[in-house]
């Protein structure tokens, strides 16, 4: 009986920190050897992630293609950037490519990309703070308030880039 309450315990804990769509996820802030802004290696702060619509790519740089035509879609809506932000969270602890390489390549994304955040996440701080899933490219939408809205793991299928669409217009 004990270990069935211990583990309904541990259960429940994990589960805490976890997002969940509906929900504002917990503060989770990348910096020092954790990773930060590419911009400037200045802290990021997920409580940054209000008075806008964003949406925020977590990405395994091994799985940066997996969600392209979604990423293409919706440059193409040009959502008027004064309510819709959009945020890359490159999970560098999720794959064997060396830090220093995929650093330059997002340098030149954020100059090429100016309206996105970019961010670097070397020790996999939203796998571990929010339970995003780890080696995988992974969609969040977040509500002005900073409540989560949409969550999609994986490659987007066309109904849930209509649905992420429907989301974000609704939320603007």
């Amino acid at each position: 009986m004990k270990i069935k309450i211990a583990l309904l315990s541990a259960l429940i804990t994990l589960n805490l920190s976890a997002v969940t769509v509906g929900e504002v996820p917990s503060q989770v802030i990348i910096q020092n050897d954790d990773g930060g802004m590419v911009l400037d290696g200045s802290a990021w702060n997920s409580s940054t992630l209000q008075d806008k619509v964003y949406v925020m790519f977590y990405v395994d740089p091994d799985k940066k293609d997996t969600n392209s035509h979604f990423s293409k879609a919706l440059k193409e809506k040009k959502y008027d950037r004064s309510n819709y932000g959009s945020l890359a969270v490159i999970n560098l602890a999720a794959t064997w490519k060396p830090n220093f390489i995929i650093e330059s390549i997002l340098k030149d994304k954020q100059e090429e990309f100016p309206d996105t955040i970019y961010v670097k996440d070397k020790n996999s701080v939203l796998v571990n703070e929010w339970k995003v899933e780890d080696d995988e490219s992974n969609i969040l939408i977040f509500s002005k308030r900073g409540d989560l809205l949409f969550y999609k793991s994986g490659k987007m299928s066309e109904e849930d880039m209509q649905k992420a669409f429907k989301t974000i217009e609704d939320n603007l």
